[in-house]
């Protein structure tokens, strides 16, 4: 037998129904948010983990010029290291037929047995040790250019072109994110990954007994730093550039750049739906609790307590709240497995560990449930308290006099318009409420469009402003000047534009970051460097222009002096001034007159590569005789890295934004839904009196959906200034010293957002419009207030 108030609890939902799955959607979202960024955090976390473990990825990396084999002991015996393995690793130029921009791919030599780094074979085998022609490549640019097994790759190798036979394709926790050098986004087309013997790659590069790369093991509880500074003292006649950690490996720290916004998406959204919803509890179960004031007085009257009166209405609440956990679970457990494929396929993990942790769907219903109930107990709180037989009587009717008659006299309403006024007035906790719940769906919309802008400022600033080259030819070691004169010649060229990079650390106070020191022209043209208002800065005599990201991690001002170890060549220690401070949104920069870091290096007049516009009906032509230079080690062309950029940026957050957008819409018609249904139980008895006298069906809906349309308005200037807040609070979560985000918010997300909402609103008032039209007039005005 069901107790008398479980079956009332039941009939309730169900005469309640729409109301219901509105409040239990907008749960569902809040949960299925909580599920899906932690689920999907936890998954690409544990696969990380289990990825590097499985493959014994490295802790630390460092490559020299060349160092002879017979050092690898003494790298060992460094205190902490529990293993060292010693590889050549060098670029080469792709020379695929039919392929006519230029590609990049990086030779590995391959692992050890047992030893670091190792491979995940996906099809076919290892190469034979003893071959200098058998290779394995990576996994996407096999995808990308349908090799496998059994083809051929032609290839230039230090110059010389070369023919390799594939035995196999596989993966590594090394290049989870395989970006090429100059590279803002993968580009498997334009750059692989190569792994073959070693005798081949000494054979190719001239290094027998010898290595360009080294990767170290650490043992538990080893100090990293201390790892490094012993390295690097090893390393540093051989013509080591600094050793890094894992830490700043560029695969493992985009991964990390990602893990931070997905867990900064975890903190933001979930509170806000959960939020929405204990309000929309707390209106529903108030209207609920008014209309139900007799039944609760004659329950209890018969002997049920305020205890059994207030569980009644809790477990009305608590099913719905199982009802939108129920719902959340589901829709979390897809949407979070869906995501995490979406980033295991762009980072290339091969194989995906999704976490079902039930810790999580424990405190995603706890967390629901507490909010659910807490919405409605600050409802159930002032009539359960109430004497039966006061609880009986009907309540005191709302008294409206010379309530809003400022406003009536400033607007100049008419009769309608004071109404609607007056009921929005009388339940100011109501109208606020509703206020806030959308205006939390404009400012989830805000949040997650404000991005496209942002996108579109960092293209304007970094591939038309700043590197307006169409392409750059980089060396393998620093030419002479003559070699700029020699690129002037190839086909197509029309300007030239010569640049140095060092590898350097800067440090000031006791930071310290290690990065490259790009020595420009004085008045650089192709490659320029803007300050804070966008203006090109001509390079200084004496001094480094800071990018503002570096001043900020360096702590430095302009004026200020910082250290610069130079980590290459004669490796001169000095102390340099901050001349200024400039734009930059990729990477941490820091730029000098070419003139003056050739002075500083001691090395004559050299140049690492060279910035070039080129007349795009040469293009080919151009790309066939660069690629055949023997000075050149990489070619990258700036169209083809923005379309790229674009592609993959597009295709992300396409995904993301219809997630939000989604979201919101849940939110924005729950809540005015709810609103407006408690707003027509309200006012039955009103619009009924209204038909009664003569307004016709638009005449008296305008009176419901004027409050609605008010409610609307005022969201909106809230919802743009909530959303502007928590865009600008994920712009400085996602920003790193890989990239930072431009915080941008143009007038069109503004825009975008309230009409997503305003069609929210309007689908609600089509559902509403239709219980207005079949009001049954008589039956409304027979009930008892």
């Amino acid at each position: 037998m069901i107790p008398p108030l479980r079956r009332k609890v039941l009939r309730d939902l169900r005469r309640l129904w729409a109301q219901v799955l509105a409040i239990a959607l907008v749960l569902a979202a809040g949960v299925a948010t909580l599920i899906l960024g932690n689920g999907a955090y936890s998954s690409l976390y544990e696969t990380r983990a289990r990825y590097y473990e499985e493959n014994r990825f490295a802790d630390v990396f460092a490559d020299v010029t060349r160092a002879p084999r017979a050092l690898l002991g003494e790298v060992q015996a460094i205190e902490g290291v529990l293993d060292a393995e010693a590889r050549i690793v060098k670029l080469g130029l792709l020379d695929l037929p039919g392929m006519v921009e230029p590609g990049s791919v990086l030779f590995v030599a391959l692992p050890e047995t047992g030893g670091l780094n190792r491979l995940y074979l996906r099809l076919g085998r290892l190469p034979d040790p003893l071959s200098a022609e058998e290779t394995v490549i990576s996994d996407g640019f096999a995808k990308a250019h349908k090799l496998g097994p059994g083809d051929r790759l032609p290839v230039l190798m230090n110059g010389q072109r070369r023919e390799l036979h594939i035995t196999g394709v596989a993966l590594s926790p090394e290049f989870i994110y395989a970006l090429g050098p100059g590279q803002m986004m993968p580009d498997p087309r334009r750059f692989g990954v190569v792994w073959m013997p070693r005798a081949g790659l000494e054979a190719a590069y001239d290094l027998e007994g010898a290595f360009s790369n080294l990767v170290l093991k650490l043992a538990p509880g080893a100090n990293p730093d201390r790892v490094i500074e012993a390295l690097d003292r090893l390393t540093e006649r051989y013509g080591g550039t600094g050793a890094t950690g894992r830490t700043d490996q560029i695969s493992h720290a985009f991964l990390d750049a990602e893990l931070k916004q997905l867990w900064a998406m975890v903190r933001v959204l979930p509170p806000i739906f959960l939020l929405v919803a204990a309000m929309l509890v707390n209106m529903t179960l108030s209207r609920l609790i008014t209309l139900e004031r007799e039944q609760i007085g004659l329950l209890k009257a018969i002997g049920y307590t305020s205890r059994a009166v207030a569980q009644h209405y809790v477990e009305f609440v608590a099913l719905i709240a199982v009802v939108g956990i129920g719902i959340g679970f589901v829709a979390g457990a897809w949407l979070g497995v869906g995501l995490a494929q979406m980033y295991a396929r762009f980072f290339t993990f091969p194989y995906l560990v999704f976490t079902r942790d039930p810790q999580l769907y424990g405190l995603a219903a706890l967390v629901t449930l507490a909010a659910a109930i807490g919405g409605a107990l600050y409802a159930v709180r002032s009539v359960v308290t109430l004497p039966p037989a006061v609880a009986m009587a009907p309540p005191a009717p709302a008294v409206y006099r010379e309530r809003g008659t400022w406003a009536r006299r400033l607007l100049n309403l008419r009769q309608t318009g004071v109404m609607v006024l007056r009921h929005l007035m009388r339940w100011p906790f109501r109208t606020v409420s509703s206020t806030l719940g959308v205006a939390m769906a404009v400012a989830i919309l805000v949040a997650s469009l404000w991005s496209f802008g942002s996108i579109d400022r960092m293209i304007d600033i970094t591939f038309f402003r700043t590197e307006r080259h169409d392409a750059q030819i980089v060396f393998g070691t620093p030419e002479p000047m003559p070699a700029v004169f020699a690129a002037r010649k190839l086909p197509g060229v029309l300007v030239a534009e010569p640049f140095r990079q060092v590898a350097a650390k800067i440090s000031h106070r006791g930071r310290e970051k290690t990065l490259a020191i790009m020595g420009r022209p004085t008045e650089p043209r192709l490659s320029r460097v803007l300050d804070p208002l966008l203006r090109p800065m001509a390079m200084p005599e004496a001094g480094l222009i800071l990018s503002e990201a570096l001043a900020e991690a360096l702590d430095v001002r302009p004026g200020d002096l910082v250290t610069v170890a130079v980590q290459e060549g004669r490796r001169p220690t000095v102390t340099l001034p901050v001349s200024g401070l400039s734009v930059g949104y990729v990477g941490l920069g820091a730029a000098m007159e070419i003139g003056a870091l050739n002075r500083l290096m001691g090395e004559g007049a050299l140049v690492s590569g060279v910035s070039l516009s080129i007349d795009e009906a040469q293009s080919a032509a151009f790309y066939a005789a660069a690629r055949t230079t023997p000075k050149t080690e990489m070619i990258s062309v700036t169209s083809l890295m923005l379309t790229r950029f674009r592609e993959t940026l597009a295709e992300n957050i396409t995904v993301m934004i219809t997630v939000y957008v989604v979201l919101a819409g849940i939110i924005a018609v729950g809540v005015v839904y709810n609103f407006s249904r408690i707003a027509l139980s309200e006012q039955g008895r009103e619009l009924a009196s209204l038909r009664v006298l003569g307004f016709t069906n638009a005449e008296v809906s305008g009176v419901l959906f004027g409050e609605l349309g008010t409610v609307v308005l005022l969201a909106q200037p809230l919802g743009w200034a909530i959303g502007y807040g928590i865009a600008a609070a994920m712009a400085a979560a996602f920003s790193s010293d890989l990239y930072r985000v431009p915080f941008v918010v143009q007038r069109d997300v503004y825009a975008i957002a309230s009409l997503v909402v305003c069609a929210a609103a309007l689908i609600s008032a089509f559902l509403i419009r239709g219980r207005i039209n079949n009001l049954d007039m008589i039956e409304v005005l027979k009930t008892r207030e």
